[in-house]
């Protein structure tokens, strides 16, 4: 997979893509990639992934992290997984865990929104934290560097019922995607490090 080209979907700020799109895992790739071969220069990579196995909707951020905790070779650290989420009760906890351990870490924030009609279905990439819980008028504070987002249903009218409704399909397919491309360009990040050193 080449990473790295231009591609006119890709932004300074955002970039964005379908479930659907055969080119999918390339393209997500490519845009994490960019984002992070700008941005995190030598700092550790924390993925955060937020969410509640309790909804279904909400679930796709446990479900990037338990699918990225299955690869062997990661070079990133996972906070929030299908066994141990990171959800609303706890985040503020999780957030001074890793403030605690790391210095000046890198985190990759991944959740579920709601959105248009549309979009649902289409996976964002941006520059810059996510505010978590934004949808379902929850106060949270921002995190994130970098954030990818899952579009897994439709915003405007009882979102909290919304996300309880969504396909478990969707977010599983959105999931896996999403996992695969923080795998694949970090990975890729690692490897043009090691040989810039020698």
């Amino acid at each position: 997979m080449k990473l790295g080209s231009k591609n006119n979907k890709l932004t300074s700020k955002s970039y964005k893509v379908s479930y659907k799109d055969p080119d999918h895992k390339k393209q997500l790739t490519n845009g994490v990639y960019q984002l992070l071969s700008t941005e995190v220069s030598d700092r550790k990579i924390v993925v955060l992934c937020i969410g509640s196995d309790r909804s279904t909707g909400d679930s796709l951020g446990p479900l990037v992290g338990y699918h990225l905790s299955q690869f062997n070779n990661c070079t990133f650290d996972i906070y929030g997984t299908l066994e141990e989420p990171v959800h609303a009760v706890n985040l503020n906890d999780k957030l001074s865990d890793i403030k605690n351990k790391y210095h000046n870490p890198f985190i990759i924030a991944v959740d579920a929104c709601l959105g248009k009609l549309t979009s649902v279905g289409y996976i964002q990439v941006g520059s810059g934290p996510l505010k978590p819980g934004a949808g379902v008028n929850k106060s949270l504070p921002s995190v994130g560097n970098i954030h990818v987002t899952g579009i897994v249903n439709v915003s405007g009218f009882m979102e909290y019922f919304v996300l309880q409704n969504t396909r478990l399909n969707l977010v599983v397919e959105m999931s896996k995607i999403i996992a695969h491309s923080i795998q694949y360009s970090t990975q890729y990040l690692e490897h043009q490090s090691y040989n810039r050193t020698i």
